[in-house]
């Protein structure tokens, strides 16, 4: 039996947003959704967005986190409302970590 998936996204790209509260945090994502985050941030939803680097090699653990994504989260059309931060388990907040260290961010 095969699992649903809400998207189809590639995630190649590692971006720093800032929410309203000033604490920031790091996210796998792609091109598209960076476009939504700066998007959302001039709609006040968060401070900021900022792409830290493009082009990440699509290693098993970007490929385990964008399963993760492409699973649980609908990816948002421009008409957004409000900005949804992609919660992680711990074995995606694990992934996030092993993809940041193998691309010397953070």
């Amino acid at each position: 039996m095969s699992e649903e998936y809400k998207s189809d996204e590639t995630l190649d790209l590692i971006e720093q947003i800032t929410r309203l509260d000033g604490s920031k945090y790091m996210e796998i994502s792609n091109m598209v959704q960076n476009g939504r985050a700066e998007l959302a941030a001039e709609k006040g939803f968060i401070k900021e967005v900022r792409i830290l680097q493009l082009n990440i090699p699509h290693s098993d653990h970007v490929a385990n986190y964008e399963d993760y994504i492409n699973k649980n989260y609908t990816m948002p059309d421009e008409n957004l409302d409000h900005f949804e931060e992609w919660k992680k388990n711990d074995e995606m907040k694990q992934e996030v970590q092993m993809i940041l260290k193998e691309n010397h961010v953070g």
